[in-house]
């Protein structure tokens, strides 16, 4: 349940006694506020609940987050069809993509977070300089606290969810910022929170509100802020979150290049960048933003791309029901004002009423188009061409870092040579995007592509704090430590190593 005012929009269920109303009018805005047992209860009194929640320590133990773990679980698995549909709501994916993309892959965090967390929440014994003899290093695993997850439109069920799993698992409470542009999806997420956890623990809030209500949700104080988006609203986060020195993970994008050689696979290359570029109608963070080929198999490689297009959305993708759809009008437009310059060689169709925009290439692209300024985050796919891989290396390390990089050939020489002298987030060699659905390995950016990672352990991790503690004897004192110092630096010199 939601009501808006202009500053103060809260969604949560508070307690199945919970009632609402609208407190007061203003001049300029509504406050809107929950009421629980007659106290009025905004985003700030959601926020110091939680934390009160928090500490009282029940989140601690680890019995508790692995039911909650179990619970989250269930509840997805009973709205699942609610997910479905709410996803081809938003942006027309097949059940086989809502669940590849989305739905399998929070399962599969759940699953494993059941599965290891007992050992990942263990302190760890580490080793001990011999200077501090008879003492025991250890690194305890504490919460954060109170964190908040804001989350993005293009994967809105599993950009919001996967963190949400890395939070309980390591026993946070947690403030849920959703995009306001799946809205039915959002929508749907916000019934499973409320039937899954207490609004002390776990609270979506604000899912309908838009750069304005991030603002005000970052007027708060998080222990911990996880923020997938775009770059711009992504420093809007850091800035907010210096102010407290909040710690913060920022997946953000960036234009991730595709480089073609001229020694690899052509025909399964150009198979597995259709499938990359086109899931999700583009609209992926990491997905494939440019092509780069080495010009020798530039025109064999666009063939068997036009091939594999067909081959996997038909003569007429705008009918297909396995090919998604732009999210709104504003992203649409954007995306049709990219097909102005450059030659259009495969596709270039599109209908505004429906934001269907077929998969394009587009050949004899330049680097000063606007296509090459920005991140695309749609069904375009710009080619350039490259004489020498060393061209390209040197293009490269002039760019800002990019959140993902794929280079197809054969050579193990060239892989490794491109691996050390180039930087990016993550990425594959030899395949596209399914470096994002390993929980085995982090995900994350680098520079303007973000900071910190996530999925599996590395979920864990990013919402834990390793507390460093040395235990010492009380069984033996060594003097050696202690003044006066005379004539024991070359001991010490010795000792130390």
């Amino acid at each position: 349940m939601t009501l808006y005012g202009r500053d103060n929009i809260i969604s949560s269920k508070l307690s199945s006694k919970t009632s609402l109303d609208v407190l007061s009018w203003g001049w300029s805005n509504a406050i809107v506020l929950y009421f629980i047992g007659g106290l009025a209860v905004n985003l700030n009194e959601i926020v110091e609940s939680q934390r009160k929640y928090y500490n009282q320590g029940e989140t601690l133990d680890v019995s508790f987050r692995i039911a909650m773990l179990k619970k989250l679980k269930n509840s997805i698995l009973a709205y699942e069809e609610n997910l479905y549909d709410a996803l081809w709501q938003d942006l027309r994916k097949s059940k086989f993509e809502s669940y590849e993309t989305e739905i399998g892959l929070v399962i599969d965090e759940i699953d494993l977070s059941i599965k290891k967390l007992r050992s990942w929440a263990k302190p760890k014994r580490k080793r001990t300089p011999m200077v501090h003899f008879l003492s025991y290093s250890y690194r305890y695993p504490n919460p954060y606290g109170v964190v908040l997850i804001m989350s993005p439109w293009n994967y809105p069920f599993q950009l919001t969810m996967s963190p949400l799993v890395g939070a309980i698992a390591a026993g946070n409470c947690a403030v849920i910022k959703p995009s306001k542009y799946s809205k039915a999806t959002s929508e749907i997420m916000e019934k499973i929170i409320e039937d899954t956890f207490k609004a002390n623990y776990v609270s979506v809030v604000e899912r309908e509100g838009g750069r304005e209500s991030i603002q005000n949700i970052l007027k708060e104080r998080y222990d911990y802020i996880f923020f997938t988006g775009g770059t711009t609203v992504g420093k809007v986060v850091m800035e907010s979150a210096s102010k407290n020195l909040t710690p913060v993970t920022l997946e953000l994008g960036g234009k991730s290049p595709c480089i073609v050689d001229s020694d690899a696979n052509i025909d399964l290359a150009a198979k597995r960048i259709v499938w990359g570029k086109f899931l999700n109608c583009g609209q992926t963070c990491v997905a494939p933003d440019y092509l780069w080929v080495q010009k020798d198999v530039k025109y064999k490689l666009l063939d068997r791309m036009g091939y594999y297009i067909t081959e996997f959305y038909g003569e007429n993708p705008n009918i297909s029901p396995d090919y998604p759809r732009i999210i709104n009008d504003r992203q649409f437009d954007r995306l049709i004002s990219y097909l102005k310059k450059g030659n259009v060689v495969i596709g270039g169709v599109y209908d505004k009423e429906t934001r269907y925009i077929s998969p394009t290439i587009i050949d004899n692209v330049e680097w000063d188009y606007e296509i090459m300024k920005d991140e695309i985050f749609g069904p375009i796919m710009p080619v350039l061409e490259f004489s020498t891989i060393e061209e390209v290396i040197d293009k490269l390390r002039g760019k800002e870092k990019p959140l993902a990089f794929y280079y197809f050939t054969k050579s193990k020489d060239k892989e490794k040579n491109m691996m050390i002298k180039t930087t990016s987030g993550g990425g594959c060699i030899n395949d596209t995007i399914i470096h994002v659905a390993s929980h085995h390995v982090p995900f994350g950016g680098v520079g303007a592509s973000g900071m910190g990672a996530y999925h599996g352990k590395a979920s864990f991790d990013t919402f834990t704090h390793y507390k460093s503690i040395i235990k010492k004897s009380n069984l033996l004192d060594i003097r050696f430590r202690y003044a006066p110092y005379a004539g024991k630096l070359k001991w010490l010199k010795k000792i130390m190593g």
